[in-house]
Parts: C-alpha cells; structure tokens; sequence
C-alpha cells in the first residue's frame, strides 16, 4: 500500500465527480440543489469528518502556505469564470446596457459596501469602522461561481426572464472587478490611521490620491484596457486562423480557456485588475457574437465550468477554518448567526428594491426582490479575504504587527467565512425551498379551495400555479437572442 497524500487526493476527488455525475441531474433538476453547496458538504466531510484531505499537509503546515495556496486557486476559477461568463452574453451587451450596470455597480456597490459594513460594525462588539468597512468590501461583490446556480438549468430558463439572468451574469463580473476599490480605500485609511492617525488632513488627502491613482487608475483603467485589448486581438487571430482552416476544432473549443489563462497571468504581472480584465476579455472576444454562435451546442465550457465549481467548493469546505467560528476572541457564535442573517437579507436587497425604477430589466416589486436577495457570497469574498491578509502581512512585516492589526486579521477571518458559508447554504437551498412552497400552497388549494376559486377545477390550478415566474415575468422563448444575433 502506498497512502500518499496525491494518490488520496485523486481517489478522493475523482471517486466524488464520478459520484456526483450519476445523480448530478437527480440532484440539480429535480431537488434543486447547488452543485456548489454539494461539494461544499463534500470537502467538509472528506476533511473535518474523515480526514481523507489534509491541506496543511500539502503546505508543509503553514497557514501562510495555505492562505497563499487559497488566494491562487480562487483567482485562477475567477478568471476562468469570468471569461466564459463575458463570452455567454450577447454581442455589445455591456455597450447595450451600460445604464442597468452603472446603476447597480456604482450607487449600488456603494450602498451595498456601506449597509453591510454598518451591520458587521454595530454586530461586532469593539470592532472599528474602518475594520467593518474591510470586511463589507471583502462580501460586498456578487459571487459569479454561485450565481451560476440561478441563472442555469431548467428552473432558471422556465421561471426566470432571459433578461434578469443576463443582468445577473453581466452584473457578477463586472463587480467582482470593482471590488478592489472599495477594499483598498479602507486598507489604505486603516494604514494612515495606524501610522499619523485621521486629524493629519493633508496627509489624508494623499493617501486618498495614491489610493485613486493606485485602485482607479491603474487596476480598474489599465485592467480594463488590457483586457479589451487581449480580447479583440485573440478574436481577430482564431476568426482568420478559423477562416484559413488553420484550427482544428479542439483547439477552437478550449480557445477561451487558454484566453483566460493568458489574461489572468500577463496581467497580474504588472499586478493590474486581472479578475476584471477576464470578464472585459471575454466581452471583447465575444463582440460580434462569432464565436457564441458557433459555440452555442458545444459542452466544453459548462463542463469545465462545473469541474472548477466542484474542485473549488471541495477545497473550501476542507479548508474553511470551523472551529474559529466558535473560539475566537472577537465575536460569539449567536452574534455570528444573527449578523449573516441580517446580511443576507439587507446587505443588498433594500438597495435593488429601491433603485428598480432605474433599471429597464426589473419591470415588478418582486423582480426587484429577487434580484436583491440573489447577491451571493462565495469565492470572491474568499479571494478578497486573503488579499487584504496578504496586505496587512505585507505591512506588517515593516512596521511590526500590532494589537490592533492582528485583531482585525482575526475578525476578517471569522466574520467573511462565516458569511460565505451561510450564503452557500442559504442560496444553494433556496430554490429547492421555494418549489416546496409551491407544491404545499398547490395541495393547500386542492384540499381547501377559496371561494373565488370555485369554477376551477385542480388540473387547471396547478397548471396555473406551475407557470409562476420566480423572477417575475414569463422566460423568453429560449433562443430568442441568438436568432437576433444571427439574422
């Protein structure tokens, strides 16, 4: 016998994908769960319940080694992600809709950064507002991996508009690019406050100019840029290459993967925004609609979509620190509890609800409270988690780590994984919640019928029942974009 850690590891993880792919439309389709929350439960029990998956062992027992590990792996299925999500959407559609996403990105960033930071600062006993404000820009982007769990599968395409679940993909990318801003604001204020403290005005206004030259200008603009540039170019080269029979159809498919591979890697080495320059990439690889047209009957990308889904929700279920939400010195489990409950339900969706008449796709109240409810925590507050530990390590490392700084390490990590693992199960079960509901109020009705009802027969209230749009209007004919396009 030979137990080492990598024959483990693939037995393990090959051995659970097999699994899951028996029962994976039982499971996604008919009991509505994420394959996200799956793997998650998977990593957990692999981990903490049979000890098959020891990640300390694999960084030689550094946490450091760990968080590092974590911080790469979440930004590698980002940056995939993000370009297959920019290549889902229609030719022009940022272009198209650029009013619905400014509204939502930058008065709704805002809003939702502010509401969450107040909750965690008014939950959290001791914790200051500059810490508050690093933790809600740590959760404040709406998570592409799990949003996935909505916007796909015959649930979505028979309850949710066309419309709403493009709003949802488009709006996913392009926060999680614009949520470094918000993090390294209050970074770069913290980082004043230790060092001249805030009655020092001139020297506020420079940290804030470094912060804008930094964040806006150089992350947020040259990211942008760079990846609209590496888009169009890929694109240009794979349609003349495509054109001269030159790619063979291989090698057309896993185009976009490599595409996002080379964006994530040339960008971050000049350390620029590399997670908003995929999402632009894929836009820009993807705007005059060529290659999504000839790749709409394609499975490659939803298939390695879903590998990364189940490896990263495995990894963060064995990594997810359970027993800091317990014993830790700065919040109790109870407080925990009630702050991811005030979070999920007003971190996001009182902002939506009022700015709905500012954003054409949301035509109905309960439009408005779908989309606001459905702004999942996941792998990007991960990835921004460990960003920030990585800069106030860095930081630390010259200036000596005081009380102050390894106290807000602490409530970083117990607060944003806490928050994480609750909008995992929260959102991975909801729908299958929901379609409970739907079935209790159909046999309510058939054993006890209202009045009004009376001229109906069952057959016709549950087929009545059965046509109720979760997102509030009845789907487009599936397709119908794509005809639009190709005509």
């Amino acid at each position: 016998m030979s137990p080492t850690n990598f024959n483990i590891v693939c037995s393990v993880l090959g051995g659970f994908i097999s699994a899951f792919g028996l029962v994976s439309y039982l499971l996604k389709e008919r009991f509505h769960l994420s394959e996200a929350l799956v793997a998650f439960v998977a990593g957990i029990l692999f981990s903490h319940v049979a000890g098959f998956i020891k990640p300390l062992d694999y960084v030689l027992g550094s946490e450091e080694n760990l968080a590092n590990v974590t911080l790469c792996f979440t930004r590698l299925v980002l940056g995939i992600q993000l370009v297959i999500a920019g290549v889902q959407l229609p030719k022009k559609y940022i272009i198209r809709e650029w009013r619905s996403l400014t509204v939502l990105v930058l008065p709704g960033m805002i809003a939702t950064w502010l509401c969450t930071s107040l909750i965690v600062w008014a939950l959290v006993p001791g914790l200051r507002f500059l810490h508050a404000l690093a933790i809600g820009a740590c959760v404040t982007p709406t998570d592409p991996v799990l949003s996935n769990s909505i916007v796909k599968g015959k649930f979505a395409d028979k309850h949710i508009s066309e419309q709403l679940q493009k709003l949802i993909i488009a709006e996913s990318g392009v926060n999680d690019g614009f949520g470094y801003p918000f993090l390294f604001l209050s970074l770069y204020l913290l980082r004043h406050s230790d060092e001249h403290g805030m009655g020092q005005v001139h020297s506020v206004f420079a940290d804030l100019g470094s912060w804008f030259f930094d964040t806006w200008l150089y992350m947020i603009g040259i990211g942008t840029v760079y990846g609209f540039i590496i888009g169009w170019v890929a694109k240009e080269l794979l349609h003349r290459a495509e054109a001269r029979g030159y790619v063979d159809r291989e090698s057309f498919l896993v185009f976009v993967i490599s595409l996002a591979l080379l964006t994530l890697g040339t960008c971050g080495l000049f350390d620029s925004d590399d997670i908003l320059a995929c999402f632009i990439a894929g836009n820009a690889f993807t705007y005059d609609d060529w290659f999504r047209l000839r790749t709409l009957d394609d499975s490659l990308q939803p298939t390695i979509d879903m590998l990364l889904n189940l490896a990263v929700f495995i990894w963060l279920g064995a990594v997810c620190p359970w027993s800091s939400f317990v014993n830790n010195s700065i919040v109790p489990i109870h407080t925990l509890i009630i702050l991811a409950v005030l979070v999920l339900l007003f971190k996001r969706l009182p902002v939506v609800y009022v700015m709905r008449s500012f954003i054409p796709q949301i035509e109905q109240k309960r439009q408005a409270l779908f989309v606001g409810f459905f702004g999942p925590i996941g792998v990007s507050a991960i990835f921004y988690l460990y960003v920030s530990i990585e800069f106030l390590q860095d930081y630390s490392a010259n200036r000596g780590e005081g009380v102050d700084m390894i106290d807000l390490k602490e409530a970083m990590m117990v607060v944003v994984w806490f928050l994480v693992v609750s909008s995992i199960v929260v959102h991975g079960l909801c729908i299958s919640f929901a379609r409970l509901g739907f079935r209790i109020h159909e046999t309510v009705l058939g054993v006890f019928p209202n009045k009004s009802e009376g001229l109906l027969d069952s057959e016709q209230r549950i087929q009545g029942y059965n046509t109720f749009n979760y997102g509030g209007i009845l789907s487009k004919p599936s397709g119908s974009d794509d005809e639009e396009s190709a005509s």
